[in-house]
């Protein structure tokens, strides 16, 4: 239903298989699963629909935990769930657009402005360990890498290395779970000269993708959007982890649900793996 992948679906035989996540029987983000239906209308494509509530990410998360050996992103279960069932569909082969928001300047929250140390390390850490944990290790060394004199952060190389690498292992992850080879086209390019983080930080995040969707389409670019994926909705009534590793009363109103998802998602390798 993005930009992205309506692209590639561009450039697919007519007639191949597309796949596409519909979550609270479609009430999700519609608006994605009506450009989703228009897209593959448009290049002649047989959509297929897989259907996300939390019964499928519970039934689907200790198997992405025991590939990885590691707690999972709140992506993994749901693209397992899908590589399984296209492999039942008797797809051998699955092409994904993950990547073209890290080589062509998606990630426009982080690309915004140039970072200072400290907000940069509090935007991108989600949530501090030492706030929900009672014993915990500091993980800013990872950030001290690319600390630049006092008190800045080359961001760029950051987006480049750290937050890539963590965004392609969770696709990697689950489809090799699933046992689905997958290709990411655009994991694959590399841009011959830098982004244009002026015109990044001018709205135009993403600008040669929104170019070529121009080319390839006779409506309006869409909304960038992320992989949906609705953890707030999840965890609205959660009350949060019990293990003793975790701090007592956690007020949970004050955590998005990726947050929570972060949480539950330890805890649950905690208990997974009998640690």
């Amino acid at each position: 239903g993005g930009m992205d992948s309506a692209i590639l679906a561009s450039y697919m035989p007519e007639g191949s298989d597309a796949y596409t996540f519909r979550f609270m029987n479609g009430a999700y983000q519609s608006d994605e699963l009506e450009r989703a239906e228009y897209f593959a209308r448009f290049n002649k494509l047989k959509l297929h629909y897989i259907d996300i509530d939390w019964s499928v990410v519970e039934s689907s998360v200790d198997i992405v935990m025991k590939q990885k050996g590691a707690p999972v992103h709140s992506i993994e279960p749901q693209v397992y769930h899908a590589a399984v069932n296209a492999k039942a569909d008797g797809i051998t082969m699955m092409v994904i657009g993950d990547g073209a928001d890290y080589v062509f300047g998606g990630m426009d929250g982080l690309l915004s402005k140039d970072w200072g140390f400290d907000e940069f390390y509090k935007r991108a850490i989600y949530l501090e360990p030492s706030e929900i944990l009672k014993k915990n290790v500091d993980i800013r060394n990872v950030f001290e890498r690319y600390r630049i004199g006092e008190s800045y952060i080359d961001f760029v190389r950051f987006y480049n290395e750290i937050i890539t690498d963590e965004s392609y292992s969770s696709y990697k992850n689950a489809f090799e779970a699933a046992q689905m080879p997958y290709i990411d086209p655009y994991e694959r390019l590399v841009l011959s000269s830098p982004l244009d983080l002026l015109r990044i930080r001018s709205g135009e995040s993403k600008y040669l993708i929104r170019e070529l969707f121009g080319i390839k389409y006779p409506i309006p670019v869409p909304q960038k959007l992320p992989m949906p994926r609705p953890v707030d909705a999840y965890f609205a009534n959660w009350k949060g982890p019990v293990r003793a590793e975790f701090r007592k009363k956690l007020d949970m109103s004050r955590y998005s649900g990726n947050q929570k998802w972060l949480m539950y998602s330890l805890e649950r390798f905690l208990n997974l793996f009998n640690i």
